[in-house]
């Protein structure tokens, strides 16, 4: 007879606590690191505000930027901070949660490059719907300008009718801001020169670095250590990852590998606000 494998109630107590602790904070306005993009937040923001105050002339938005520009943060911050009044749509969504719903004040759209043809037909509809209710908007992502979109013609006309931020990318030293106010958020013990590291030895897009970062937060608790260069080799070594990152232990910053950046690349299909 087979030995039983132990199920998650036969794991100690304290383990399952310290991976319950390491949960991300959600996506708000204020962790989103605004850099040059004041006035896309402000509007976002205040949007809701507007809508319940009376007739507002901009209603439907488009955001686009490049992987990581943190078009998602925006739009969980949107739907985060809408008091159940918001709806998150994206390429995994259902096709009937496109359907207009006159109880929903705001339609969070992410992705939509990738949506499928189905969906781009929906939310075509959708769009039309919103702008005959002035008590909705509707604010929609992609990774181009609308012109630039490969979707519908008739859906890509649609995104290019209202307000159309292009977010700006992060510089080297925003980025690691980003990682170190983050750390905060988590309660994490960040060594000062944990995020230029990271920034010199992985992948520089906000996604894998904060795919790295939640897992060093995991590890850490479960260590019971502050995140540190050592730390991060430990874990790697852990999960199997040290050997295209021996140089870690060193201060000789090494030239970045292939092996290197695919070991710690977040998947381009995971979910995460950091896109």
């Amino acid at each position: 007879m087979p030995d039983a494998r132990p199920d998650d109630t036969d794991l100690p107590v304290q383990r399952q606590l310290t991976l319950d602790l390491g949960t991300p904070p959600p996506a708000t306005f204020d962790n989103f690191f605004a850099a040059g993009n004041h006035e896309v937040i402000a509007r976002l923001r205040e949007l809701e505000g507007a809508l319940a105050a009376g007739p507002v002339a901009d209603r439907t938005f488009y955001v686009w930027g490049e992987p990581g520009s943190g078009r998602s943060h925006l739009l969980q911050a949107l739907t985060h901070e809408a008091n159940g009044h918001a709806r998150y749509l994206s390429p995994q969504s259902a096709l009937n949660a496109f359907g207009f719903d006159p109880r929903v004040t705001l339609y969070a759209i992410d992705d939509c490059d990738r949506l499928s043809p189905a969906q781009q037909i929906a939310l075509f509809n959708l769009f039309n719907e919103v702008r005959a209710h002035p008590t909705s908007a509707l604010v929609a992502t992609g990774n181009d300008a609308p012109l630039a979109l490969t979707v519908r013609e008739d859906l890509r006309t649609r995104l290019g009718w209202g307000l159309v931020f292009h977010l700006q990318p992060l510089s080297d030293d925003a980025k690691a801001s980003v990682l170190k106010h983050a750390a905060r958020e988590r309660g994490i013990v960040l060594a000062e020169d944990v995020p230029g590291y990271l920034l010199t030895h992985f992948r520089r897009d906000m996604p894998s670095l904060m795919a790295l970062l939640d897992e060093l937060d995991r590890f850490s608790l479960e260590q019971k250590r502050a995140v540190t260069r050592p730390l991060l080799r430990a874990m790697l070594q852990q999960t199997g990852r040290a050997a295209p990152l021996a140089s870690i232990a060193t201060d000789d910053p090494p030239a970045q590998t292939p092996a290197a950046d695919s070991a710690c690349a977040a998947p381009d299909n995971a979910p995460t606000r950091f896109k």
